[in-house]
């Protein structure tokens, strides 16, 4: 008996199609694929997970081997951040192509708690207590904070994204000089070349490759230009060989928690300082991805930061937050997934556990990370641009909202001792360009697109010159804002 054809209609098999098919950020790469490209955004974080430690450790007085397990921690709790903030649990993470680690913003409340301290020995317990207090604080107030999605339309976005790039740009320059500004040698024509042709083989990889080689280049970039800069003299092995093959993040290794009000009310700033710098991460990266960050997405990747900053501590390690430079690499590379990042995550987990594997990231100099970074910064800055675009630009509010937040935002990176006269306090905010860029960029959006909605929006219909007035013309023509 011949049966019936069976037949659905188009809605029905596009739902279906739609069903089948995963988000790119959803995933799972071959293993080669995955193994390499998680190792690359570990090879362009690694500079700035391992920098804080380093530097406060070094003003406690830690011995070397002291500085080596602070590392060790530091990347062991980077690691699990990194898997809270990509893989998630509950309303917890993200669940998108994050790479957490040491937040920078920390650095100079914790010098600044160094010196305040009498014993030194109490230094370490008493940060590590604040960011203890502050990471549980932050995660109780992540789901309001999230609340503020709201007012980040494309011109906020956009400007912000833009901020990030141009603000990371300094850190490649800085690497592409050498290891230590105060070195004789620092800038030097060696490290300047080496930072170049890294650069170069770079671009030339993603301008004459396809495929797997081409996502991969700034990874085969790094290695290639650490095996030319072999006969200059600049890599050094020495950390391979002094280090141990395995050394476990001992909870509490420097002491129990301290709680100290002044410290934790300083930490707590440097927490919504983080905290802000990651929504505005997450909805740069929600655009680069095409999955843009809602106000769900972004209550969980708070919780995220704020709980991996609260259990650091336990493990020696310091706050977390959302790193911005490795939104580069996935902007440049096209791979989405978030399963790559959580690889990532994974080697950080190990190099934590074996300071010899921690050891062979480090090899990498300086300055060929430095040529690298041009490319991963300047990509964050051009995706900010793209954003821009679709902000609507030709009105001429949104043209003074860009212009005067990224002004505002670049003032730190151009005038470093801009707002020297201000309390330490009041700098820890200040000195962050992307912090002070987006308020502005979110205070300037109210005013200028939300108060009196009912005046007329003057239309730029071309570039205005300097000193060009808007003609009535052209404001004739004004379209309300909305």
């Amino acid at each position: 008996m011949a049966t019936k054809p069976r037949f659905r209609n188009e809605a029905q098999d596009a739902s279906a199609d739609t069903e089948d098919q995963k988000h790119p950020v959803d995933e799972t790469l071959p293993p080669l694929k995955m193994f390499t490209s998680g190792l690359q955004h570990v090879a362009a974080m690694y500079a700035g997970v391992v920098a804080p430690p380093l530097i406060v450790g070094a003003a406690v007085g830690l011995s070397g081997t002291e500085l080596t397990f602070l590392t060790g921690a530091s990347l062991f709790t980077a690691g699990l951040a990194t898997f809270l903030q990509t893989l998630g649990i509950w309303k917890i993470g993200a669940r998108l192509p994050f790479v957490n680690g040491v937040t920078f913003a920390g650095v100079a409340p914790m010098l600044a708690i160094v010196d305040t301290t009498d014993d030194k020995a109490d230094a370490l317990p008493i940060i590590f207590g604040a960011i203890i207090v502050a990471g549980v604080l932050g995660f109780i107030a992540a789901p309001y904070f999230s609340k503020l999605v709201r007012f980040f339309p494309p011109v906020v976005t956009g400007t912000v994204i833009t901020l990030i790039g141009v603000s990371l740009l300094p850190v490649a320059f800085g690497w592409a000089q050498g290891p230590n500004p105060a070195a004789k040698d620092y800038g030097s024509t060696t490290y300047l070349t080496l930072a170049a042709i890294t650069l170069v083989v770079v671009l030339v990889l993603r301008r004459f490759t396809r495929g797997f080689l081409k996502q991969i280049a700034v990874l085969v970039g790094l290695v290639l230009g650490t095996l030319i800069a072999i006969p200059f003299g600049v890599t050094d092995f020495s950390p391979v060989t002094e280090a141990d093959i395995v050394g476990f993040p001992t909870p509490f290794h420097f002491g129990g928690p301290q709680f100290a009000l002044a410290a934790i009310i300083s930490m707590c700033v440097v927490m919504l300082v983080s905290m802000t710098e990651s929504t505005a991460d997450m909805l740069a990266l929600g655009e680069i991805v095409d999955r843009p960050a809602d106000e769900k997405t972004i209550a969980a990747g708070l919780r995220a930061d704020t709980l991996g900053s609260a259990i650091s501590p336990f493990f020696n390690g310091f706050m977390c937050s959302a790193f911005a430079q490795n939104i580069g690499l996935v902007a440049m590379t096209k791979i989405r997934s978030r399963f790559v990042v959580a690889c990532g995550g994974g080697f950080l987990v190990l190099m934590g556990l074996s300071p010899v594997a921690a050891s062979l990231i480090s090899v990498v100099p300086r300055p060929v990370l430095g040529g690298a970074g041009v490319v991963l910064f300047g990509s964050v800055a051009a995706s900010g641009i793209q954003t821009l675009v679709k902000a609507g630009l030709e009105k001429d509010n949104n043209v003074l909202i860009v212009a005067v937040s990224l002004a505002v935002g670049i003032i730190p990176i151009t005038a470093p001792e801009f707002y020297h006269a201000f309390p330490e306090t009041a700098k820890i905010i200040l000195d962050s360009g992307i912090s002070t860029g987006c308020v502005a960029a979110v205070l300037l959006n109210l005013v200028f697109n939300h108060l009196g909605k009912g005046q007329d929006d003057d239309t730029v219909t071309a570039p205005m010159e300097p000193g060009e007035e808007i003609s009535e013309a052209r404001g004739a023509k004004a379209a309300h804002v909305h």
